[in-house]
């Protein structure tokens, strides 16, 4: 029983592997033409670098985004379950978790992350 399981499962392995490396063979090109591999720009040479370099100040005001709005997302539960909850914790918790958001806000404000312009 557990020879032919070992058996079934080597050959299956055999036949994935030769499938593999037929697949990877057969899929290389080895031509490697310029004109596919530069951007068309109307059938010119590109005048500049068709790769811009990227904007650090764009991706932290994205990362900036993304966070205040998860904090968004867990607030709104903060507003539903005051029916459900003791009155005192929830109040204590809705103002130490607004205090932290605040104190986030404050902290990005002084760095200058919220000035559009430098």
């Amino acid at each position: 029983m557990i020879l032919s399981i070992l058996t079934i499962s080597s050959i299956i392995m055999l036949i994935s592997i030769v499938v593999m490396l037929l697949a990877s063979i057969l899929s290389k090109k080895t031509l490697v033409d310029r004109e596919k591999a530069s951007p068309f720009e109307c059938g010119f040479d590109p005048k500049s670098s068709s790769r811009l370099p990227f904007s650090l100040r764009f991706f932290l005001i994205t990362i900036i985004f993304l966070i205040f709005d998860v904090e968004i997302a867990l607030i709104l539960p903060i507003i539903l379950i005051i029916k459900f909850s003791n009155l005192m914790m929830w109040t204590i918790t809705s103002i130490i978790f607004i205090l932290i958001l605040l104190l986030g806000l404050y902290h990005e404000w002084n760095q200058g992350m919220l000035n559009w312009s430098n």
